[in-house]
């Protein structure tokens, strides 16, 4: 049974330096267990603890300051806006060639078609949920995109919009879903726009939904062992050899921006983000030391 009370912020500045954490500032350290909470700032204060917590006590390294704990803080804050202005370019992207080299080759409503999917593929409750996500009853037609509203209004036949118009409604897990149940021959021609083989795409694109869902739930990004890995593309092995850890997922944003945006300074973006912040271990993320030098940041 949990048994833990709750204690108020002068007890957490008192626990934190009963365990050796130095606070200098304690105007500034209730300030931020205030508004972050001791909970969050506690998986950024384990490194800086003995045995990485592994003892159970908590114990900060001499000389551990808040300010260190604070700085990791701030950073993986950034590092999650920067991720997401990324991920906000190659979700677009995604979205518009899947739809538009299916809709080229198989018709305008392709999706609506079982024979385009791996037969495995759930299509029915695949359509169910198109049909919640668009406000295909008419009792939500009140909640309906104004492009969904117009279909619905001037069309009839077929029962559901264009591609084009519900790929902008799914959510990004959906539409990498379908894209990974598309069968094979469908999914090269997408595959070859990005310069990926499809599989590797599928799988990068349910590693990216995953990202995507870690930063718009402000997880960790620094120091996570990722549970969904892209799989390590032939051209970019090297770079992917540990799939687990944050660089991984940064060589794929990357691969995939530069072709999606080549004039993009999200490389830039990243190696200004850690100047700033110099005493961040980006070895915990899994940088190599000549990361900056490697061909893929490169522009």
């Amino acid at each position: 049974m949990f048994t833990k009370p709750a204690i108020d912020i002068d007890a957490q500045i008192d626990l934190l330096r009963s365990r050796g954490l130095t606070i200098a500032d304690e105007n500034r350290a209730r300030h931020y267990l205030r508004h972050i909470g001791y909970y969050r700032l506690s998986g950024y204060a384990l490194v800086f603890q003995v045995n990485y917590n592994a003892d159970g006590s908590h114990r900060f390294h001499p000389g551990a300051n808040l300010d260190d704990v604070l700085d990791l803080y701030i950073f993986d804050r950034k590092l999650r806006l920067a991720v997401l202005d990324a991920l906000e370019r190659i979700e677009v992207a995604v979205r518009s060639v899947l739809s538009h080299e299916m809709s080229l080759s198989q018709g305008t409503h392709w999706f609506m078609d079982a024979a385009h999917f791996v037969p495995t593929y759930a299509h029915d409750s695949f359509l169910a949920h198109v049909k919640k996500e668009i406000g295909h009853d008419p009792a939500k037609a009140h909640a309906r995109q104004v492009f969904i509203q117009h279909y619905y209004k001037k069309y009839g036949d077929p029962e559901l919009p264009p591609s084009w118009m519900v790929f902008e409604v799914l959510s990004f897990g959906s539409v990498s879903q379908v894209f990974k149940n598309l069968k094979r021959e469908n999914q090269k021609p997408i595959g070859k726009v990005f310069g990926l083989d499809g599989g590797v795409l599928a799988s990068w694109l349910h590693a990216i939904s995953y990202l995507r869902n870690l930063v718009a739930h402000h997880q960790r990004l620094w120091n996570r062992s990722f549970t969904i890995k892209p799989t390590p593309a032939k051209r970019y092995a090297e770079d992917l050899k540990d799939p687990s850890r944050f660089y991984a997922q940064a060589v794929m944003v990357q691969a995939l921006l530069k072709t999606i945006a080549p004039d993009s300074q999200w490389s830039h973006r990243l190696a200004q983000l850690m100047a700033e912040h110099p005493k961040v271990p980006s070895h915990r993320m899994g940088f190599p030391i000549d990361w900056q030098t490697r061909e893929i940041w490169l522009p």
